[in-house]
């Protein structure tokens, strides 16, 4: 057998859970945003919203 060198790669454990931490943080920040929005706009304005998108989106809603 020949003695071939290994190779051992150390993997950034730290770094994977800051990422994680970071998409965590920003993801619960989007919501909470969205449903603040959602819940102090007018009814009829956050209903015109949606049937703007609807249309844009070629979603038929009539």
């Amino acid at each position: 057998m020949k003695n071939e060198p290994q190779v051992i790669a150390a993997t950034p454990a730290k770094a994977k859970v800051s990422t994680n931490l970071l998409a965590i943080i920003a993801t619960a920040f989007i919501g909470l945003g969205i449903v603040t929005v959602a819940g102090n706009v007018q009814a009829a304005t956050l209903h015109d919203a949606a049937h703007d998108v609807r249309h844009a989106t070629g979603f038929p809603c009539h």
